[in-house]
């Protein structure tokens, strides 16, 4: 018997978080047919390979669409695609690997197969009635790699690496999925030796390093994850911009502080640690909910700083994407040390949440009325399950 296939679905109404990178705390599980039936909006993934000659010629690796297949058969389309499996605490790597399977399911091309992956955008589309969010990777594989295209999948002989002629000219067939013939067109124009850091670029001074860090979180609340970071880039950074993510929202169960109350959070820690005013700026970051917007959005807010750390994934690859240096991740315990954790803990009364959270935040949260608050949110969300 089948296994039934269980696929990353979300409401209409919580798209736009997906813009803002907010992942797992949105998506359901579905079974796909059902999700198909009842024209649930669900995650999928779109994969475009390229490759380099010997001759330093970018080549494009597009599928065209078996005849068998339902929807449109025999149209070219991307490299590999296909529907995000749910899993609990989805987030961005997991996606990219179901991008990766099915290029393995489609060509026969292993992920040791790939030398860089990258997260391109993000895309709402909706032809047949079902909306579908398509998150778009673009992979750079082995110029000696071997197709082993599945004649299940695609159709053998049409299913290949083109030149950058060649697919200008198959472009211009009718018979090519108009979403997919829309990012090879963005990508034909795209400079992929800035996207795939291909070039040898003159190395820049450590000095030059040294000046301006970001960081962006939305601290709700702070705790001691937080001050590790921020601790961290002080060491080796004369000044840190600190970006207080989703800015406008307050007052619900993922994000029950506002803003004014987050910014007392880090400027209590910094007071209480002994950190000059002179060393670091906080800046109020909303969302847009437009991923492709959302650096220029930041940068619009933040101005000039010379290096981002973030330990998201979908934060690194948006800012990466811009040409930004990004600096390691500095992690602590990160199963221990997040927002969630605590906001549960104090949800149910537990007090385990006090060994996670500095004491100068503790009495923040108690002077808000964040106890309260948090509990009411998680009991008022349920009741609404």
């Amino acid at each position: 018997m089948m296994k039934k296939e269980i696929i990353a679905c979300v409401k209409e109404e919580h798209i736009k978080y997906l813009q803002a990178g907010q992942i797992s705390k949105y998506v359901f599980p579905m079974e796909r047919s059902i999700a198909h039936q009842k024209r649930i909006p669900h995650l999928i993934t779109r994969f475009f390979i390229l490759s380099i000659n010997p001759k330093k010629e970018v080549l494009y690796l597009v599928q065209k669409r078996s005849k068998k297949k339902e929807d449109l058969p025999e149209y070219f389309t991307d490299s590999a695609s296909g529907h995000v499996l749910y899993k609990p605490n989805l987030n961005l790597k997991e996606i990219e690997n179901d991008a990766k399977r099915e290029l393995h399911e489609e060509f026969g091309i292993l992920p040791k197969d790939l030398v860089k992956t990258i997260f391109y955008d993000l895309r709402e589309e909706g032809d047949s009635g079902v909306k579908e969010i398509a998150y778009i990777f673009i992979g750079l594989v082995n110029r000696n790699v071997k197709l082993n295209p599945n004649p299940e999948e695609l159709n053998v002989k049409e299913s290949r690496f083109y030149t950058r002629s060649e697919l200008l000219s198959l472009l211009k067939k009718d018979n090519f999925v108009i979403y997919s013939k829309n990012i090879w067109n963005t990508i034909l124009k795209t400079d992929l030796n800035n996207l795939f850091d291909l070039k040898v670029s003159q190395k820049r001074s450590s000095s030059n390093y040294s000046k301006i860090a970001l960081f962006i979180g939305r601290f709700q609340p702070f705790h001691y994850g937080h001050w590790y970071v921020l601790k961290n880039i002080l060491k080796y950074h004369k000044k840190i911009k600190i970006g207080i993510g989703s800015a406008q929202i307050s007052n619900t169960r993922e994000d029950p502080f506002t803003s004014e109350e987050r910014r007392q959070f880090i400027e209590t820690m910094m007071k209480s640690r002994n950190i000059s005013p002179f060393r670091y700026e906080i800046f109020e970051i909303p969302d847009i909910f437009n991923a492709s917007k959302w650096v220029d959005h930041v940068i619009s807010i933040v101005g000039d700083f010379d290096i981002l750390y973030s330990n998201s994934d979908w934060v690194r690859q948006l800012f990466k994407q811009k040409g930004i240096l990004i600096g390691k991740k500095i992690e602590i315990f990160k199963k221990r040390y997040n927002g969630s954790k605590i906001r549960k803990l104090i949800a149910k009364n537990d007090k385990n949440w006090h060994l996670l959270v500095p004491k100068e935040i503790r009495n923040l949260i108690i002077k808000f009325n964040g106890l309260e608050r948090i509990k009411k949110l998680y009991l008022e969300e349920k009741y609404n399950e």
